[in-house]
């Protein structure tokens, strides 16, 4: 049984690492077809001998393997937030572990959900990290300051889906003119348009299909890298292998001087794509990516550098341009220029899905407007299509392609994205591993001195890179980043507006059980952005139209800062005032990587937790009188209520419509039933037929009191779960604030510019709460409100 379970174990990791080749691993098997073009490019041409080339294939090799093998391979990979990852994965870590968060709405009963902290964790409580966490939580702007950081890497990850697609399929058709000399560059470019149109058109199929669609590609592309680069080395020059040695660094450094330095921005395109290794590591595992890279990448590409330097060494006048394709033997130079095709386009899937990544966690914490996630798979709940992103990268990726069209300018952008990105990784993971990892200060100092100098001296080369191209990822970044903090902005102060003007309780309890209103049959599901108290939606529609519903129930759905909720502890309920009031109020807790409104049973199971809360709370106050201690009131605790697994203990029956309903259904509903209009009957049932996700949400089923449930049910509970029946059968509303917000007279005109101009603007053209909740509109009722903040 245990090698049973080993050897579907390795098959289900080689599968993977099989698939991570066709999606992770695409942009970086194409960086050997512009690594020496653009190193050579600039003024380090005029040292292009056999010491130079072998300096920068030196350069090269320890740069494959002390960032993407060390780094990310041996060290980022196991940064893993419960098996996601990005630096949206290394914020959630830091914001649980160090409080470190600026997401409102955040409860101490968030802290117990099981997958909040690693397994074993326990804080230390050590004088200097007490003191280092207590400065970083109580001020406000340095944590500001961690989540513009974090924004600004996402963004740069962003900006290179529209980068790498432009680099990789333009890099790749400009082959054709080696052997085409009159191939004009402006027909590369129209070429290289309608492919990265057809790419970006496939994007639908999902991650899982292309992946096993590219995944042949890459692989076959990986192996002709290997073994190309095995006959350059055999035919041009063995010695190569002498460059392995550090020595040629110094020896580089010491004979170009600042050229050389300069020259690090076209040597940091060798490792382009590595970032993709850890924001699409929710896609995978670990293990898997890590197989894959050892097993396959590195060596391939180790190989085939080292083979384009020993052929660069003994034809030092060949056209730099087309280095790569020139160092193919002519009679493989077709079959290779096909597959480099295929491999580039293949190249341009891997940062396309970790955008999709890094775009679903920045709206599942607040910092991304809400737009439509299509789950592309049904078995991997990590992979997604978002239409929105796909269709505006394409636009601006064809934008980059024929402005530009020249493949040093888009690498001098490139190089700037990749460098930004790991430096802002560099710096997260050191955080990690004082507040997550808890391994000292030293280790973090080590390892941000070994990793973040080296990145450090890439990024400065790529920043004297800024008038010839680099411009351009910082310019997409700065937009990016001021959409996700505008909306984060607008967000945060919208919530504290509801907690400042929440309904007091006390003052719906001087109203009494009818709350001073009439109460007419149903349910109401109040929805807004507290956890805690009454919004003031409710006050506010009361008192335009005095009449609510028989039993009120204020639902939250909130993200909290881990990638998955497991089912059994998404929902806390509570009570709101004493039982005969019938307001209850439901905490609804999704991951960042979780699938928002997907519950496709969504108002049967709230009455059954509720119903289960019912019983639950009666149990322990009959304990309590039991013990002695008295009926103390529970109002306002909250609760996590799993959805019952035996039926029996809510009290409820659960029959479908179909079947023959009960006298006690039908002496409930009667009255209701007869006054319903037969257009109000035709209004939804067109509804249901035109709208088969409604139909699933509203599973038509009756509920009724179990028999059984007089035998050992107090005759008060009995009471409460009869209303709540009642009021199921009558039919449930969901009640939501459509909200206005405005800056307040006295704001700065900073403040007035990102609330009534950008956040509104954002706010009109992303998808409301009710479209991403998935609430039937045929049940939804807007509540105008004007937030002056």
């Amino acid at each position: 049984m245990l090698q049973r379970h080993w050897r579907s174990y390795y098959k289900h990791v080689l599968l993977l690492a099989y698939q991570s080749c066709g999606v992770v691993y695409g942009d970086l098997s194409t960086s050997p077809l512009y690594v020496y073009k653009s190193t050579f490019s600039g003024s380090l041409r005029r040292f292009e001998d056999e010491e130079t080339i072998f300096g920068v294939f030196s350069l090269v090799f320890w740069t494959i393997t002390l960032i993407p093998l060390l780094k990310y391979v041996f060290i980022v990979l196991g940064a893993d937030d419960n098996g996601e990852g990005g630096t949206f994965a290394l914020y959630s870590l830091l914001i649980r572990h160090a409080k470190f968060s600026l997401m409102p709405n955040q409860q101490a009963a968030d802290e117990e959900l099981s997958t909040y902290y690693k397994p074993g964790y326990r804080a230390q409580d050590t004088p200097i990290l007490r003191a280092l966490r207590h400065f970083l939580e109580r001020h406000s702007k340095c944590r500001a300051f961690l989540l513009l950081m974090v924004l600004f890497g996402a963004s740069l990850v962003i900006g290179d889906g529209v980068l790498t697609p432009a680099m990789s399929v333009l890099s790749s058709f400009a082959g054709l003119q080696v052997h085409r000399h009159a191939l004009t560059n402006g027909e590369v470019v129209i070429l290289s348009c309608i492919v990265l149109v057809g790419l970006f058109t496939l994007q639908h199929w999902g991650t899982q299909r292309v992946a096993f669609l590219f995944a042949p590609v890459v692989i076959i592309w990986l192996l002709c890298l290997g073994a190309l680069g095995i006959y350059n080395i055999v035919v041009w020059n063995p010695r190569v292998f002498y460059a392995l040695s550090p020595t040629y660094l110094v020896r580089f450094f010491t004979r170009t001087g600042k050229e050389g330095w300069i020259a690090l921005g076209g040597v940091l395109l060798s490792m382009t794509g590595t970032e993709a290794m850890f924001a699409d590591l929710g896609h995978f595992t670990a293990t898997s990516i890590r197989v894959a890279f050892v097993g396959l990448i590195y060596p391939c590409l180790v190989l085939q550098n080292m083979g384009q330097a020993a052929f660069l060494s003994k034809t030092p006048d060949c056209d730099i341009h087309f280095i790569f394709f020139k160092s193919i033997p002519r009679s493989l130079f077709w079959p290779v220029l096909v597959i480099a095709t295929l491999a580039a386009i293949v190249g341009s899937q891997a940062v396309i899905s970790a955008t999709f990544s890094i775009v679903r966690q920045c709206t599942a914490l607040g910092c991304f407007p809400r737009v439509k996630i299509v789950h592309t798979s049904s078995s991997i709940n990590g992979q997604i299509y978002i239409p929105e992103i796909n269709w505006i990268l394409m636009f601006v990726c064809l934008a980059v392609t024929v402005g530009f069209r020249d493949t040093t300018l888009i690498g001098n952008a490139y190089g700037m994205a990749c460098a930004g990105v790991m430096v802002v990784t560099t710096l997260l993971m050191s955080m990690v591993i004082v507040f997550v990892w808890q391994l000292g200060f030293l280790l973090a100092t080590l390892f941000l001195l070994a990793f973040g100098v080296v990145e450090a001296a890439y990024l400065s080369a790529a920043l004297m890179k800024v008038p010839q191209g680099g411009w351009l990822p910082l310019a997409l970044s700065i937009v990016f980043v001021a959409i996700m903090y505008v909306w984060h902005y607008g967000t945060r102060l919208k919530h504290t507006f509801d907690v400042q003007n929440k309904v007091s309780l006390r003052w719906i309890h001087a109203l009494g059980p009818s709350l001073g209103i009439v109460r007419v049959p149903g349910i109401g599901l109040i929805y807004s952005e507290l956890a805690t108290g009454v919004p003031a939606v409710f006050s506010h529609f009361v008192t335009n139209l005095p009449a609510f519903h028989q039993v009120l129930v204020f639902v939250c759905v909130k993200a909290v800062p881990i990638p998955h909720v497991r089912p059994e502890e998404r929902h806390l309920v509570g009570r709101i005032g004493p039982c005969d009031f019938h307001m209850y109020r439901c905490v609804v807790r999704y991951g960042y990587k979780d699938v928002l409104g997907d519950d496709s049973d969504f108002e049967n199971d709230l009455v059954l937790r509720i119903a289960e809360f019912v019983q639950m709370e009666a149990a322990e106050a009959a304990n309590r009188n039991s013990d002695g201690d008295g009926a103390a009131s529970v109002e306002g605790r909250m609760t996590v209520i799993m959805r019952p697994s035996e039926l029996a203990r809510t009290g409820f029956l659960i029959r479908p419509l179909e079947t023959e309903e009960s006298v006690v259904v039908r002496a409930a509903t009667a009255a209701m039933d007869d006054e319903r209009s037969d257009t109000l009957h035709s209004l939804q049932n067109m509804y249901e037929s035109e709208s088969p996700g409604f139909a699933n949400r509203q599973r038509r089923v009756r509920f009724e009191i179990s028999d059984m449930a007089g035998e050992h049910v107090d005759p008060k509970v009995k009471e409460e779960l009869s209303a709540i029946v009642e009021a199921k059968h009558a039919g449930v509303s969901y009640i939501m604030g459509h909200s206005y917000i405005k800056a307040r007279k006295s704001s700065n005109v900073f403040k007035k510019f990102a609330i009534d101009v950008a956040y509104n603007f954002l706010r009109k053209n992303c998808r409301g709460p009710a479209m991403a909740l998935n609430i039937p509109h045929i049940s939804l009722i807007e509540v105008g409100m004007i937030y002056y903040v």
